[in-house]
């Protein structure tokens, strides 16, 4: 089985370049739907929650079918585990994040029978709610929808 396009990489250029960095990867981007937003908060379910909204508003996930925000869910929770080095949680443990997002779905393989995959990515900044005293973070999760 061999990739066609690697939605986890789209993912990890769009959280992370201004859009000017992107335009190399226009024909790329063209091959799958994408949406990216943001996110800052010590309430890791607001983090979560930007995330659902920005895919359903941009029509990544349909809202009505319950294993895509599933698959959805998960791919969060894999990137949020990359951002918080496995520890979820932020607020209860006196942390901050300030992040960008990303948003891809495609079909990766070349085997239509693969189906969709989407995948997450997080680049921002993680620490003590003080400004300052934040460092980079990145983290990236990948699910079959």
């Amino acid at each position: 089985m061999t990739q066609k396009i690697q939605i986890g990489k789209l993912a990890m250029l769009v959280a992370s370049l201004t859009p000017d960095e992107l335009e190399p990867f226009a024909a790329s981007l063209e091959e799958v739907q994408f949406c990216q937003g943001k996110a800052g908060s010590m309430d890791i379910q607001k983090v979560i929650a930007a995330v659902e909204t920005a895919a359903k508003r941009n029509g990544i996930i349909s809202q009505d079918v319950y294993r895509e925000t599933h698959a959805l869910y998960h791919a969060i929770l894999e990137s949020l585990e990359g951002v918080m080095r496995g520890q979820l949680g932020v607020g209860n443990m006196m942390r901050t994040v300030g992040l960008r997002f990303a948003i891809v779905r495609g079909e990766p393989y070349d085997r239509k029978e693969e189906g969709n995959w989407i995948a997450v990515a997080f680049y921002g900044t993680i620490g003590a709610p003080v400004k300052g005293l934040e460092h980079e973070t990145f983290g990236l999760g990948i699910n079959h929808i």
